[in-house]
């Protein structure tokens, strides 16, 4: 199965980077995904959810509060303000579920935008 690489970037540092079988991403004009060999763009992110799959069909969820995405055919490299890793690739739950709840509530978007990231992270099992 083929692997696009996929980095996640904080003003703290890096918050994942490694390869994925799949990502989507929470673009300000709607949710959207990306595989490998995907046309190259450029993104503005919105509070949100990023979801990515392994190779291996291991979950990997990280809330971002905003930021930008830039998409090309081999690589996903995203630079967010604030992130919290939620579910990593071994699968286990972080324990930083109300911590990404929290940064989801905080930042500069609508409402809307808001609820529906938070539904997203109560809803992970």
């Amino acid at each position: 199965m083929s692997t696009i690489k996929l980095e996640i970037v904080t003003p703290q540092g890096v918050i994942y980077d490694g390869d994925v079988a799949m990502v989507t991403l929470c673009g300000k004009d709607g949710e959207f995904g990306v595989l490998p060999g995907h046309a190259s763009v450029v993104s503005l992110l919105d509070a949100g959810v990023i979801t990515a799959k392994t190779a291996n069909n291991k979950e990997i969820v990280v809330a971002v509060n905003g930021g930008y995405a830039k998409v090309s055919e081999e690589k996903v490299s995203t630079i967010v303000d604030g992130a919290v890793a939620v579910k990593d690739e071994t699968g286990a739950l972080s324990a930083n579920i109300e911590k990404a709840k929290e940064l989801l509530k905080s930042s500069h978007t609508s409402d809307t935008a808001i609820a529906t990231a938070v539904s997203r992270i109560e809803s992970i099992k």
